[in-house]
């Protein structure tokens, strides 16, 4: 018993050494541990100090973030921009050069032709008179895939072709082809139609769907005639404002003013046959044996808006905008040069180098043209009351300030 005490007792003290000596290492190992983390009372003071910056300092912080992410914007739209313009000009160089030279018959090339008595020319229905206007059932032949505008070609009951186009140009391209036919300048036959129907349209049509409905009744269209008589050079085969017969003369820098008057923004040209050209030359015949080559713009439908070089700040038909960039028509003479407020397509093409003579020269048919005449151009294009007096009011402006460049005004023209 007492040897089974000793042995217990042993064992005991044993085990105690035993847990002892567990302490003992456990303690080691905490002291060769690095310390656990407390939280840090500097983190908290760096969270007070971010709650406590100046609202003056955290707006600086988030206006430069912003205007950083501007500037890259702007970076990546200008270098976009750039890039797609040089493609462009590659491209309508290849075009140019692929295509040939042109081939014309005419001998004689002409920009301009003598209007006559131009406060009697009826700015009604334009170029075309009254017996142009085309005369329905209109039947349907094809339509169009390229152009911005839903297109398509007709027949009319006097067995005329037409080009019928729907959409925001309609109406300010009726009105300019007016303008420009009345002053001289040669323009397509070109009339508003406001409703109408078109005859065998079937169910293929794509674009024009949304024009024409399943009745063939149409409404707010423009119908332009295609004469197969003329022979028309288009695109490649067009003119460039730089490069025609007509530089340096005052028959080109009056279309040229004609176009920024108009708010003519969209004035590309041969060399932005990538893009579509909006001039060409139509060859008329004008006897048995001769035949006249003649230079026009065919597309005026980015007029009577606000003129502008990007798609942000120019529009057609856009009446406040054209108001209101009328008084920046014309912004000053000097060495007898007119500076103009426009930009466009071709901005120093259209707007450089125009002269007081070369206004003066033009006003002799623009100033002409009467306030009723406007107002007749203006109805015959679709135009509402309110836009009719308002629009004309503006161009009679626009006119004064050509006439008051060339020296040829001090008032405003007649009504």
């Amino acid at each position: 018993m007492c040897g089974d005490r000793a042995l217990r007792a042993a064992g005991v003290e044993n085990h105690d050494n035993r847990r002892v000596v567990r302490l003992v290492h456990a303690g080691n190992a905490a002291a060769r541990k690095p310390p656990a983390a407390e939280p840090s009372q500097n983190a908290h003071h760096d969270a007070l100090r971010l709650r406590t910056l100046p609202q003056s300092l955290v707006f600086s912080m988030t206006l430069s973030t912003i205007l950083l992410y501007l500037f890259v914007a702007i970076a990546g739209v200008v270098v976009v921009t750039a890039c797609l313009r040089l493609i462009w000009r590659m491209a309508g160089v290849y075009l140019i050069h692929r295509a040939g030279p042109r081939r014309l018959s005419a001998a004689r090339h002409v920009i301009w032709r003598d209007p006559g008595r131009v406060e009697e020319l009826d700015l009604s229905d334009g170029p075309g008179g009254a017996t142009g206007v085309p005369k329905p059932p209109f039947t349907f032949i094809e339509e169009h895939s390229s152009g911005s505008q839903p297109c398509v070609s007709v027949v009319d009951a006097a067995e005329r072709r037409w080009r019928v186009k729907w959409g925001n140009e309609v109406r300010s391209e009726n009105f300019a082809v007016r303008l420009a036919w009345a002053c001289g300048y040669f323009a397509e036959t070109t009339y508003y139609v406001d409703e109408g129907t078109i005859e065998g349209c079937g169910e293929g049509l794509q674009r024009a769907r949304t024009c024409i409905g399943d009745d063939g009744r149409f409404v707010e269209a423009r119908f332009e005639l295609d004469d197969p008589a003329v022979r028309k050079l288009f695109e490649e085969h067009s003119w460039a404002w730089n490069d025609n017969p007509f530089v340096g003369t005052p028959e080109l820098h009056g279309l040229k003013i004609i176009v920024m008057l108009l708010s003519n923004w969209d004035a590309k040209d041969r060399r932005d046959v990538a893009r579509g050209s909006n001039t060409a030359i139509f060859e008329h015949r004008v006897s048995g044996w001769r035949r006249e080559a003649r230079y026009l713009i065919t597309d005026w439908g980015g007029s009577m808006g606000r003129w502008g070089s990007n798609i942000v700040t120019r529009g057609r038909w856009d009446l406040d905008g054209f108001e209101a960039q009328t008084p920046e028509f014309v912004t000053g003479v000097q060495n007898n040069f007119v500076h103009f407020g426009y930009t466009g397509q071709r901005t120093a093409d259209v707007a450089m180098g125009i002269t007081t003579a070369d206004a003066a020269w033009l006003y002799r048919y623009l100033g002409r043209i009467t306030g009723a005449q406007l107002r007749d151009a203006l109805e015959a294009s679709g135009a509402a009351p309110d836009e009719v007096d308002r629009f004309e009011r503006a161009i009679r402006e626009r006119i004064a300030q050509v006439g008051r460049a060339g020296g040829a005004l001090s008032s405003a023209p007649a009504a």
